[in-house]
């Protein structure tokens, strides 16, 4: 339902020789020889990540239905950090430290309990679509970042045009109807500021000493998010809202897509993207998934697709594209490469 030849996908991760992110832009066989990819292996591959996060934001409408947001969140991020440090411990990756658990602690509380726990509870509220065009303003939060820590001292024209043009599309996506509805408002201001939290947690993570794995750092991020949103749950009292009887396969499915494709496959997949493919291609993802994700609401859930939506959705993606392909400028020197593949290299896990 959310993704097409899942074997495929599959076979295309064993395939391969996952290395970590960052790494040299091409991998190499066991007897040092450089590996090469054919076509169809990294369209498969962007298919995959372009589909599957795509469809992540109406999975976890479908899990929220009958599943309360706290504890589905929970439960998809501890099961997939706990499969993917296990992953990563099996292939070499050496012990964290506890100072680096303590580190991912609050990454996690940031990136999962902050970020992704408040989209899920919004989504209660808010057309999967929808959430999916809030989210894509994490470029822009990330540049307005980069901009207060002084990480990027300077903004260009091009930045800034991106920056009002992808709010403005925001506002227009909004627009004066949910002025009159104070729950959607909340909901909806809910999703923005999962996507800023996310920013303030990805931010940190430049600041300490995780891991040099980037999948076991993301692994054990993941693991303690969960457990806080598990915990967060819990003191909630969302517990007591879980009725077995009312659960619908439909959200039960939602939730083990969300682990095994949405936090697992996807995440393995973008991985090895990152190592054959070009930075400029794999940050396409940036503005290709919040389309997937309004298509998909609209054909699968039957959410609205009126000329407002087509209209926002334009503007805020080219206000992304705008704000990904700018020319970066750190301390004095000017970088070239396609700032949007820096800042997604952090959000893997999503």
């Amino acid at each position: 339902m959310f993704v097409d030849q899942p074997g495929q996908i599959l076979a295309l991760i064993r395939s391969g020789q996952v290395i970590e992110i960052g790494g040299p832009a091409s991998t190499s066989s066991q007897h040092g020889r450089p590996r090469h990819y054919s076509p169809t292996q990294l369209v498969l591959g962007f298919v995959a990540i372009y589909l599957i996060w795509g469809s992540t934001y109406l999975g976890i409408r479908y899990a929220v239905e009958t599943i309360p947001p706290l504890l589905m969140m929970g439960a998809r991020h501890f099961i997939a950090g706990i499969l993917v440090f296990r992953w990563a411990r099996w292939k070499g990756a050496p012990a964290p430290q506890l100072k680096q658990w303590r580190w991912a602690a609050i990454a996690g509380a940031l990136l999962f309990l902050g970020g992704h726990g408040i989209l899920a509870w919004a989504e209660q509220k808010v057309p999967s679509g929808l959430a999916a065009l809030l989210c894509a303003t994490l470029p822009l939060w990330t540049v307005l970042q980069a901009r207060v820590d002084a990480t990027e001292p300077r903004l260009g024209m091009k930045a800034w045009a991106g920056i009002l043009l992808g709010f403005g599309g925001v506002a227009l996506l909004i627009g004066p109807d949910a002025l009159r509805h104070r729950s959607d408002l909340m909901a909806t201001a809910g999703v923005l500021s999962s996507a800023l939290l996310w920013t303030l947690g990805t931010s940190y993570t430049r600041r300490v000493q995780l891991p040099s794995s980037k999948v076991l750092s993301a692994a054990m991020q993941m693991i303690c998010g969960g457990m806080l949103l598990l915990l967060t749950g819990l003191m909630c009292g969302e517990a007591g809202r879980i009725r077995l009887q009312e659960l619908t396969a439909r959200s039960v499915f939602s939730l083990a897509y969300l682990i095994v494709f949405g936090s697992v496959v996807a995440f393995t997949v973008y991985t090895w993207l990152v190592s054959v493919s070009s930075p400029s291609m794999v940050s396409t993802y940036a503005y290709v998934n919040p389309v997937i994700a309004v298509f998909l609401g609209w054909a699968l859930a039957g959410e609205a697709l009126g000329v407002r939506t087509l209209l926002a959705t334009a503007v805020i993606v080219a206000g992304v594209i705008l704000v990904s392909t700018r020319r970066r400028r750190v301390a004095g020197v000017e970088d070239r490469r396609p700032s949007s593949f820096q800042e997604a290299r952090e959000f893997a896990a999503d």
